[in-house]
């Protein structure tokens, strides 16, 4: 267990290809009291877990770019199932097509506080 918990643990999906970044995101998850419910690293993996599972997890983060691939297909599937979701780039929100930048951004590098940030809705 980490440090503070917080007021409403979460359970996350992340999408990244960059095991580094995914692993330093699990760990400010973990610190700040929330559960990594699965780790993608490719659009079909995460695809079939949302298709699978969609009830494990309760927030998203997306990293824009999985392998040169855009993310978009699994924004979509979430979004059709009503689940709320961050994402992750390097591009800021200005990177995003215009039909994404409502969503929250994590924009890379980013701290624990950037990930509270989006998990507590800011």
């Amino acid at each position: 267990m980490g440090g503070k918990a917080s007021e409403r643990a979460k359970r996350v999906l992340i999408v990244e290809d960059e095991t580094l970044v995914a692993m330093l995101l699990e760990d400010m998850l973990d610190d700040a009291g929330h559960t990594v419910a699965h780790c993608a690293s490719s659009l079909p993996q995460a695809l079939s877990f949302i298709e699978a599972d969609a009830d494990a997890f309760d927030f998203a983060i997306l990293d824009v770019n999985l392998g040169g691939q855009p993310i978009f297909p699994v924004a979509e599937a979430l979004r059709a199932r009503g689940k709320p979701f961050a994402f992750a780039t390097g591009y800021g929100p200005g990177g995003l097509p215009d039909v994404w930048r409502d969503r929250p951004t994590l924009s890379k590098p980013f701290g624990a506080s950037d990930v509270a940030r989006v998990l507590d809705g800011g």
